[in-house]
């Protein structure tokens, strides 16, 4: 049976990573326990655990919110992943399976097609794929010092929605990108791993660290693929 504490860290994880409660919102114990069916003790054992991920932060006599990040910060945790990523690609180069490298070509395929203009575009399974590409990468590392550092970074562009930011140039970027590293793994080849890794983490820093200095905190509308941005007559498009 799932403890309360495990049911209601689940729900508030997902919450944030969805959006629902956005960066800047405040966490009030009482409104959560009513809102995930609970007491306030899973509630804040909850919040605590979410708070080494990152994902909250707690303030003395202020009590729990979702993180506002600064372009500072962003830089910082840009930087550590930038790192890291880059190490975990290296010695994943070494002991990524064939089966591995497969599913890693059809994610490709996946995401390319996910962000082809038109009705069908879906930016949020680009983020999914995404995801299980860079896990692949981490699995293959087999480190598991190496992945708990790393998940203290990566929530970052799940709450921030990194690809509804992308222009059709970051885009395609991208894709290179997510190529070029599968190719460099099934070449066995860490140090080629390693430079993908971090030209690709560096201009996803770009994406955010851009958008986040706009003066009205978005990217020029012109570059991006979030319809909210745009004019009601203009066409979303992606690279």
């Amino acid at each position: 049976m799932v403890r309360a504490v495990d049911r209601v860290y689940t729900r508030l994880r997902a919450d944030i990573l969805a959006g629902v409660h956005p960066p800047g919102a405040r966490l009030g114990e009482a409104e959560l326990a009513e809102a995930t069916g609970s007491s306030r003790t899973p509630v804040r054992e909850a919040l605590r655990r979410l708070e080494v991920e990152g994902l909250v932060e707690v303030l003395p006599h202020r009590g729990a919110r979702v993180p506002d990040w600064t372009p500072e910060d962003l830089e910082e945790i840009y930087d550590l992943r930038m790192l890291l990523e880059s190490a975990a690609a290296g010695r994943a180069a070494t002991r990524v399976t064939a089966a591995d490298l497969d599913r890693m070509d059809e994610l490709c395929r996946l995401m390319e097609a996910a962000v082809e203009p038109g009705p069908g575009q879906d930016l949020d399974r680009v983020a999914e794929f995404n995801a299980e590409f860079h896990d692949i990468v981490r699995a293959a590392a087999s480190s598991g010092r190496l992945v708990s550092m790393l998940n203290a970074v990566v929530q970052l562009p799940l709450v921030m929605r990194t690809f509804h930011r992308y222009s059709p140039a970051d885009l395609a970027r991208s894709s290179a990108h997510h190529r070029e590293l599968a190719a460099a793994l099934r070449a066995r080849d860490g140090t080629w791993a390693e430079s993908v890794m971090r030209a690709h983490v560096l201009a996803a820093k770009a994406v955010l660290l851009r958008a986040a200095r706009a003066p009205d905190g978005r990217d020029d509308p012109s570059n991006r693929n979030d319809p909210s941005n745009r004019n009601d007559d203009t066409e979303t498009r992606t690279g």
